[in-house]
C-alpha cells in the first residue's frame, strides 16, 4: 500500500485520490481490451453522444475543462481512432465526431460507465459525505472566494511592486 500525503499536502492528496480512481478505472478497460481508452475520454464520448459533432472550444465548455485540456484529449483520442475532426462552417472550427470504433466500444464502454456509478455510491457509503457532493461543495466554495484571496487574507504579505523598467541612455539626456 502506497503510504497516504501528509495532511497538509491537499494538492498532493487530490491528485493521489485521482490516481487511485482513474488508476483503478484504467484498469479496467485495460482487463477488457481498451488499453487505448482512458478514463478522460469518457466525458467527450458522453457530451458527443448527446449533443453530436461540436468544436472543441464547445467540447471544453460542455465537460467543464480549458480549450487546451479538451484539445489535448481530442488529439489523444484522435489517435486511438475514437474521434476524428471535420472542418466546421467556420474554416477555423474542427468539429469532433465520434468514429465507427467508438460507436463500436459503446457497449463495454456503457456497461463500465454503470458498474462504475454503482462502485462510487457503494464507496459513498464509507463516506461521511458522498464525494460528489463534497467536490460540488469545494468547487461552490473556491468560485466564491479563491484560494488566492483566503491565502492573501492569511497573512501572506503582498508582493512588492515590480521595478520600473530600465531608462535608456538617450532619455537620460
Amino acid at each position: 500500500m502506497t503510504a497516504l500525503p501528509d495532511r497538509e499536502a491537499v494538492g498532493t492528496l487530490l491528485r493521489h485520490v485521482l490516481e487511485l480512481l482513474d488508476g483503478d478505472v484504467a484498469k479496467v478497460y485495460a482487463e477488457r481490451d481498451l488499453a487505448d481508452y482512458r478514463p478522460r475520454y469518457s466525458p467527450v464520448v458522453r457530451a458527443l453522444l448527446a449533443q453530436g459533432p461540436m468544436p472543441i472550444r464547445d467540447l471544453a465548455r460542455t465537460v467543464g475543462v480549458t480549450h487546451s485540456a479538451a484539445s489535448q484529449t481530442v488529439a489523444q483520442m484522435n489517435r486511438a481512432g475514437l474521434v476524428d475532426l471535420t472542418p466546421g462552417p467556420d474554416a477555423r472550427q474542427r468539429l469532433v465526431n465520434l468514429t465507427t470504433k467508438a460507436h463500436d466500444l459503446l457497449p463495454l464502454i456503457t456497461a463500465e460507465w454503470s458498474a462504475t456509478t454503482t462502485a462510487m455510491r457503494t464507496l459513498d457509503t464509507e463516506l461521511s459525505i458522498p464525494l460528489v457532493d463534497l467536490l460540488t461543495e469545494l468547487t461552490t466554495a473556491l468560485t466564491h472566494r479563491p484560494f488566492r484571496q483566503r491565502i492573501a487574507d492569511a497573512g501572506l504579505p503582498t508582493p512588492p511592486p515590480p521595478p520600473p523598467p530600465p531608462q535608456d541612455q538617450d532619455d537620460l539626456a
